[in-house]
């Protein structure tokens, strides 16, 4: 069995920048197991497998795996293989017309949009699949011993670090600085023997910047699931927006914010994030940025 790959980097309009990815185009006929191993041997923050859809109705069905484990939904994941499926222009044999694009997932159904710089498709943006959700509050020394911050460091006035999820959960924490943003960095052990008790994929921090073309700054550390630093985190930006708009008095708006992540370890990353607000509730949440090809090959599976 020959299966078909290509590589992106998505978040950005820079090769060798962003959040690499890796799509296997002709997924069909792999187990679970198969896709571990091969999201292994890559070895990126996460591969997605393509799969034909259960409804016709739809674009495809996708699975998203980092090197250890199975994700319900993830930002990058879904903006990146939209985009390579939206060049291919076609998926098991079935023309992608149009700029919308519709993968179904652990989460629910993604819907996304491509985007275009005139008639080149040049990257995507997705609703997440589920509402805004913000569950309990965690312990601001938690987040502090984690990501080796102190607890002066972490910005309450706002919100307190929580539990925040529109597809996948994260423990969202804002500092107080980008100096605090900047000196932060993962404690393995912490993660293993604290974080992972948590219903949660992990943390992110952010701070919000007064830069040009940046509102957001933001990090993201999971080194208990094989990652020590994520370059974009789109799950979790996209929760993060839903809670700044959730925070904020207006019970109408649309908000958007510019997000800068992967800075500090090379790879950087823009996230722009939008959430709509209607009558005092968060309605609809999205995340979306450009890609970049990279690679292509192919893989023989026995």
């Amino acid at each position: 069995m020959r299966l078909h790959f290509e590589t992106v980097d998505v978040f950005t309009s820079d090769r060798f920048s962003g959040n690499p990815l890796a799509v296997v185009l002709n997924a069909e006929g792999l187990s679970t197991q198969q896709m571990q191993a091969i999201a292994a041997e890559f070895n990126l923050a996460e591969t997605t497998f393509v799969l034909p859809p259960k409804d016709s109705a739809h674009t495809a069905e996708v699975r998203i795996f980092t090197p250890r484990y199975e994700m319900p939904f993830a930002g990058h994941p879904n903006v990146g293989t939209a985009f390579v499926l939206g060049r291919a222009g076609s998926s098991y044999g079935r023309a992608i017309d149009g700029d919308h694009v519709v993968f179904e997932e652990k989460a629910g159904l993604v819907p996304i949009t491509l985007l275009k710089d005139g008639a080149t498709i040049s990257g995507a943006r997705l609703a997440s699949p589920q509402p805004l959700s913000v569950g309990e509050r965690i312990p601001a020394e938690l987040v502090a011993s984690a990501c080796s911050v102190s607890l002066n460091d972490i910005e309450t006035e706002n919100h307190h670090p929580c539990i925040t999820s529109c597809g996948a959960a994260f423990i969202l924490a804002e500092l107080k600085s980008r100096d605090a943003l900047a000196q932060a960095s993962a404690r393995t052990d912490v993660f293993i023997r604290e974080v992972s008790k948590q219903p949660v994929t992990s943390i992110m921090i952010y701070t919000q910047v007064d830069e040009p073309g940046i509102d957001i700054r933001a990090r993201m550390f999971a080194p208990h699931h094989g990652i020590p630093e994520d370059p974009a985190t789109g799950s979790a930006n996209v929760a993060l927006i839903g809670l700044l708009a959730k925070l904020r008095p207006e019970p109408d708006l649309q908000l958007s914010k510019t997000i800068a992540q992967g800075v500090e370890m090379g790879r950087p990353s823009l996230l722009h994030a939008q959430a709509e607000k209607r009558g005092g509730t968060v309605t609809a949440t999205y995340i979306g940025g450009r890609c970049v090809p990279v690679m292509s090959g192919s893989i023989e599976i026995p």
